[in-house]
């Protein structure tokens, strides 16, 4: 019997073959920390520990606040920094490189079959480039800090069959969504997905990170793709070992297969307030916006600024909605640069922050006031994620946040 690469993961990991439903003990690979560090390093404190297991395999990325917006967060960034330099991390990127997710895989920390941890939901994102990745909260983490292991549940997989070509102006974020309407936001619950097919072949590595990192929005403890010649190519200069393909076995045991035709899809808009309540945008054009948000560990990629940009390109955003833009990385404000992308959002009326979380999660910046209504390229529309809990937040692709950003409601990217 064929084997899952959630299956595989873990059989490598601890040195025999393992079976769905099992518990097991795994050496971790690598361990990502945001300011989630700072409650994980107390803890390790509290437990008579001032040592990590290995420093090499901890990275540390302030991404949340940044730049700090109260005492009590710059306390924060401050114990972080001392912590780091205790402990010489030598992957401690602090709040200048970008989000954490997206630090992570330009700088090589995540790679084929591994097995990751990282302090947030959607650390997931790495599954984009075949590694079984997954959040916990900070006491686990404390515990993975000292011993560098962890327990899991080998989880069941399903597979996610992706047939055909995207139309014009259609992303890897409507495919997400669309699974989002279509199958539920429970229906991986702790399973790991595996997205196969010509479909997801034809992704792009940065459209595949899209889909990895809301594998969480539909339950999922992994959301991985075959590692194949784009993964390895992606790779090439980034991060040390070697590279080596990983995809799930032709007689491998799935859960439940399940058939996507990409090629039939419209651009998708999830509603207030669950990622679950999916429409096609046909059904909500018209919808007046105050904001619109582009940037996140989903949507901040060049590719996604991109598609944007060339929306917004010698036009002007409707003056009844704010554009804030938040690239997803140092890298990536650079290359946008150099490409034009940010040249052409800045004069179309965007607002070009600096790369971080942003208002994804109701932070400190881009808060909605009650009544206002948000289109965005991030991840959750829960109730008050991002300010007022009288407010309203759609998620949609790069592609639609920028058509609604230029005519003022939700529009339909393809007809602008």
């Amino acid at each position: 019997m064929g084997q899952t690469i959630a299956e595989k993961v873990f059989s490598s990991k601890v040195g025999r073959t393992v079976k769905p439903g099992e518990y097991v003990t795994a050496p971790v690979d690598c361990a990502l920390m945001n300011e989630a560090f700072a409650m994980s390093w107390l803890q390790l404190n509290a437990a008579g520990l001032s040592k990590v297991w290995d420093p090499n395999k901890v990275v540390v990325v302030i991404d949340h606040f940044v730049p700090a917006n109260s005492e009590r967060n710059a306390s924060i960034h401050a114990l972080i920094r001392g912590a780091a330099k205790a402990l010489d991390l030598p992957s401690y990127y602090g709040e200048g490189e970008g989000i954490a997710h997206q630090v992570m895989m330009e700088k090589g920390h995540a790679r084929p079959g591994d097995l990751i941890v990282g302090t947030d939901s959607h650390t997931c994102s790495y599954g984009a480039l075949g590694a079984a990745s997954t959040g916990i909260g900070p006491t686990e983490m404390a515990y993975v800090l000292a011993k560098g292991e962890l327990w899991f549940l080998v989880p069941e997989s399903l597979r996610m069959v992706l047939n055909g070509g995207l139309q014009d102006r259609v992303a890897s974020k409507d495919i997400l969504l669309h699974i989002a309407g279509t199958y539920g936001t429970e229906v991986a619950q702790y399973r790991s997905i595996e997205f196969v097919g010509d479909g997801a072949e034809a992704l792009t590595i940065e459209s595949r990170m899209v889909m990895s990192n809301m594998a969480i929005e539909i339950g999922a403890k992994f959301g991985i793709f075959d590692a194949d010649e784009k993964t390895l190519a992606y790779l090439k200069g980034r991060g040390q070992g070697t590279l080596e393909k990983i995809a799930g076995d032709e007689d491998a045991s799935y859960l439940a297969t399940h058939e996507i035709d990409v090629s039939a899809l419209e651009p998708q808009v999830a509603c207030p307030h669950s990622v679950g309540n999916v429409k096609p945008v046909s059904e909500v054009k018209g919808k007046p916006v105050n904001q619109a948000v582009l940037g996140s560990c989903t949507n901040g990629r060049v590719e996604d600024l991109k598609a944007a940009a060339e929306i917004l390109k010698g036009k002007r955003v409707n003056p009844a909605t704010r554009l804030l833009v938040y690239p997803a990385s140092r890298d990536v404000y650079l290359q946008a640069m150099e490409e034009g992308a940010i040249r052409d959002l800045a004069e179309a009326g965007g607002i070009i922050c600096n790369p971080s979380c942003g208002p994804c999660f109701g932070g400190h910046v881009g808060i909605l006031s009650k009544g206002e209504t948000c289109i965005s390229s991030t991840n959750r529309n829960f109730k008050g994620r991002m300010g007022s809990p009288d407010a309203e937040v759609y998620l949609a692709s790069p592609a639609t946040v920028a058509a609604s950003a230029l005519k003022g409601v939700i529009a339909d990217p393809r007809e602008v």
